[in-house]
């Protein structure tokens, strides 16, 4: 298990293991079904004509087979043929995020919700009440398991991302730890793809100068590999492999500021900066509607990335001026874009606006290279086609670029 450590922060990672899968177990049995799904050969899939018609999550029986998540209904049908499937219900799979999160609640307030599996817990100070880190994290996995119903990883650490990967070790049901003095031993000897935010594409780039392992990249040198990775990604995962990173666990109320935003899950990866711009536009088109429909304008934008390694990564700005027009939040999604994007494939691209307020109620800023008459013509023409859409449907107007 390794030793505690004995200053500094104490962060727990919890993961639930095969949650939709898990989550549907528990509802089937609490609606009288006989058998748990968990115990055969049994996944939960989406809609088989889309990209969702891949497995989501499978049984521990159902790995025996070869499947895993990600893997298309047509393969994992033609090595389980007996594979039990059901479709995903994320109403519900959110009832028992809530409850997993109010349970987690009662050790520490300040929670971080990863995804709807997964959280990170500073539970710094916490120990005076609730012991150890280690004996709070057996506390929770037991509580869970008897009051809820299902199992979780939990990785304990100092930081978020050894806590992350802590959890990511041998599953399920285990609580692992991986503190500084551990990396050497647990971390460094794991192939590049493990660390945390690393994804085919960056793998790739690290085996072509001769970096397989984690340990490898640890020891490289870091100014080599921002000129390789681009200098964001680079250093970011320069320090990861050195178990680096002092990002605090955001409160949930401190994530769930009034906002407005798309995203959107693409058909097939998306690989080159035209066609990623396309999808930005689409969405800042869409978010641009709901903005300028609740009469508000926006201080503050920020784009969401997913990879195909399911990495997210997130970037905002605040805004030189405050926005309200599809062009002027397509130009800074732009510009958000460019700076933080890592050439990585993404599967998912994001839009969203913060620091809200009703329309002229705060001064705008004008900068100097700016028109005021072709800005309000912008805002007028962009009205008037909100409101044919509202009257005739959205694809009543679409810019030539979407077509």
């Amino acid at each position: 298990m390794g030793t505690e450590a004995s200053h500094g922060r104490s962060i727990l990672h919890i993961d639930v293991n095969s949650a939709y899968l898990s989550w549907t177990a528990v509802e089937f049995l609490a609606h009288g079904r006989a058998d748990d799904i968990r115990r055969i050969p049994s996944a939960i899939a989406g809609d088989p004509r889309s990209r969702h018609g891949i497995i989501l999550a499978k049984s521990e029986p159902a790995k025996k087979y070869g499947i895993k998540t990600a893997m298309t209904l047509a393969e994992a049908q033609r090595r389980c043929p007996d594979l039990a499937l059901f479709p995903p219900d994320h109403a519900m799979y959110k009832v028992y995020s809530d409850r997993m999160y109010a349970l987690l609640c009662e050790y520490t307030d300040i929670i971080e919700r990863f995804s709807i599996d997964e959280c990170w817990l500073d539970y710094t100070g916490s120990e005076k009440i609730f012991g150890p880190p280690l004996e709070a994290a057996r506390a929770i996995s037991a509580r869970i398991r008897k009051e809820l119903g299902f199992t979780v990883n939990i990785g304990v650490s100092t930081n978020k991302l050894l806590a992350k990967m802590a959890s990511e070790r041998e599953k399920p049901d285990k609580i692992h730890t991986l503190y500084p003095g551990e990396i050497a031993e647990k971390m460094w000897p794991l192939p590049t793809d493990e660390l945390f935010g690393v994804g085919h594409s960056t793998k790739q780039a690290l085996a072509r100068v001769g970096l397989r392992t984690i340990g490898d990249v640890a020891h490289a040198d870091a100014v080599m590999l921002r000129q390789l990775l681009k200098p964001v990604m680079g250093q970011l995962v320069h320090d990861h492999a050195n178990g680096i990173d002092d990002t605090p666990v955001l409160r949930e109320e401190l994530r769930a500021e009034k906002s407005i935003g798309h995203s959107t899950t693409t058909p097939r990866d998306v690989t080159d900066e035209e066609e990623a711009l396309r999808y930005l536009l689409s969405l800042s088109e869409r978010v641009g509607l709901r903005l300028r429909d609740a009469g508000l304008e926006a201080g503050v934008a920020s784009v969401e990335l997913k990879n195909k390694s399911f990495y997210t990564y997130r970037h905002q700005k605040k805004l030189p001026s405050r926005v309200r027009t599809t062009s002027e939040i397509y130009e800074a999604a732009c510009a958000i874009f460019r700076e933080m994007w890592r050439g990585d494939d993404l599967r998912l691209i994001g839009v969203s606006l913060t620091d809200l307020a009703p329309a002229g109620a705060r001064a705008r800023q004008i900068s100097l290279f700016e028109d005021p008459e072709e800005t309000a013509r912008g805002r007028a023409i962009e009205e008037t086609q909100d409101e044919i859409r509202k009257k005739f449907g959205r694809d009543a107007i679409k810019r030539g670029t979407l077509v």
